[in-house]
């Protein structure tokens, strides 16, 4: 787990970052990655969904017409997910993901295009429902991507939980004074994730850090791979106890 800091949410920094990078890239509805070249943009289902479910809470109890449209909307969403669980319970490989997403998936996307064109004109543009609509139709081709490579998720629900913690934390935090520390905070965030992705326990690992890497050549690769969150040689004093 990788975050990086920027002053702006210009689009030249992502396409400065993943220079070089080929392939897919699960985003969300951020304008700034259509700037990149040489990746195909993979849309985000949960994003989609959840302005359904907004619209939906954001609805008075007299507007029967437009709940009963947000709902046809989130029932696409849900047929979408409904057939992912299957696949994930089944444990699918990505060959049989990808052939069954075109069996099953395709027509659900096809039929919800269909309904996404009919309703646009019906329903007010700024309303929650209308945006809802406009986000869809506006990110249609990113959010038919996943029908392209069995080995693409239908969200990025992995990425969104990892940037949580340090969300929920900065309520906590408040703010970083200067980019300079801000950038460093991106670093420690790196670090202590992807220390829980590799089933360390944060604190230990760091701790285990500290006394290492003054003892260490930092710029030679070959000494820093032993230390790295992933690493089959750390101490088993790293290692979480829920593992």
């Amino acid at each position: 787990i990788l975050y990086d800091y920027q002053t702006t949410r210009a689009g030249k920094h992502p396409a400065r970052y993943l220079s070089g990078y080929k392939g897919y890239l699960q985003v969300d509805g951020y304008a700034g990655y259509n700037q990149l070249t040489d990746v195909t943009l993979v849309g985000c289902w949960a994003h989609a969904r959840r302005k359904y479910t907004d619209a939906l809470k954001a609805l008075p109890p007299s507007a029967q017409s437009a709940e009963g449209t947000a709902k046809e909307g989130l029932a696409f969403c849900n047929q979408l997910y409904a057939i992912e669980r299957e696949l994930k319970k089944e444990q699918r490989s990505a060959d049989e993901r990808y052939t069954t997403r075109l069996k099953k998936s395709k027509p659900i996307l096809q039929a919800f295009s269909a309904w996404l064109q009919k309703q646009a004109p019906r329903v007010l543009p700024k309303s929650a429902l209308g945006q809802a609509i406009h986000y869809c139709r506006e990110q249609w081709d990113k959010l038919n991507a996943f029908l392209k490579d069995g080995r693409l998720e239908l969200d990025n629900n992995r990425a969104e939980r990892s940037i949580k913690p340090f969300v929920m934390g900065r309520k906590a935090w408040l703010f970083a004074n200067t980019p300079k520390g801000a950038r460093s905070s991106a670093i420690i965030y790196s670090v202590v994730e992807t220390a829980k992705e590799n089933g360390l326990n944060p604190l230990n690992y760091l701790t285990y850090l500290f006394e290492q890497l003054p003892n260490m050549e930092i710029k030679d690769p070959q000494q820093l791979d032993p230390v790295l969150p992933w690493s089959d040689v750390l101490p088993p004093s790293c290692q979480s106890p829920i593992n």
